[in-house]
């Protein structure tokens, strides 16, 4: 039997080898404008869009404390009783609403227990109690705060500074602003994205990711504790393209 010579294989063999160069070469070309394409399609900027809004307390926790003194502790709790009586009435005269007012369980102290050797108290048992105004008619409450001093008048001790005697202003309307909050803020973040697309000669794409923020409710000074500062900040990152 005759072997076929090496010679008539050799154009086969070249075309075979051109092609598959050929098909590299291609591969090759699209592979690397494929990693280009994903490399300009993962450019992006990241942004903060802030939102603010200046709106009044909704509620109002106005506790009036008082404190007092006798050596007689049924006659220390009659006083008690007579003082919350005297400040619950004060209250309703001022347009409070009898719902609004409620009077806690008052804290009476024994000194002679708590002397631990020292000198007598001059009076053995004292008291403190808070009545409690929880009110959203946050008017009425502030003008009669100023009258308060009616109540000093009528021999009631009134103690303030301590934790038990803050007054605190609520908003609790956050679920019905929030939308239209989260909607500014995030235009404000294409704005501030857009200024920056512009200034790199890029434009702006899609939003590639996007984190709301949390919110933020304060006063909006220490002398208007009763309105309030409500705050924003979202996060959005957008595609840049050329």
């Amino acid at each position: 039997m005759t072997k076929p010579s090496i010679g008539s294989n050799t154009p086969a063999a070249l075309l075979l080898g051109l092609c598959l160069f050929a098909g590299a070469a291609l591969l090759g070309y699209q592979l690397h404008n494929t990693a280009i394409a994903v490399k300009d399609y993962e450019r992006s900027v990241t942004v903060k869009g802030l939102a603010e809004q200046e709106l009044p307390a909704n509620i109002v926790i106005w506790p009036v404390s008082y404190a007092l003194a006798n050596n007689d502790l049924a006659a220390l709790y009659r006083d008690i009783d007579n003082n919350s009586e005297a400040i619950r009435q004060f209250l309703l005269a001022h347009g409070i609403a009898s719902d609004d007012i409620s009077v806690n369980v008052p804290t009476v102290t024994d000194k002679t227990a708590q002397s631990y050797g020292g000198p007598e108290p001059t009076l053995r048992y004292s008291a403190t109690q808070v009545v409690t105004v929880y009110s959203t008619d946050i008017n009425t409450v502030r003008r009669t705060m100023n009258d308060v001093g009616e109540l000093g008048k009528q021999g009631i001790v009134l103690t303030a500074g301590n934790y038990d005697s803050q007054t605190e202003y609520l908003f609790t309307g956050l679920n019905d602003i929030k939308p239209a909050m989260i909607e500014q803020a995030t235009n404000n973040a294409r704005e501030v994205a857009n200024k920056f697309a512009a200034d790199s000669n890029s434009r702006l794409g899609k939003i590639k990711r996007a984190s709301q923020g949390q919110f933020s409710i304060s006063a909006r000074d220490a002398n208007n504790p009763h309105i309030k500062k409500i705050r924003v900040v979202s996060t959005v990152e957008y595609y840049l393209a050329d």
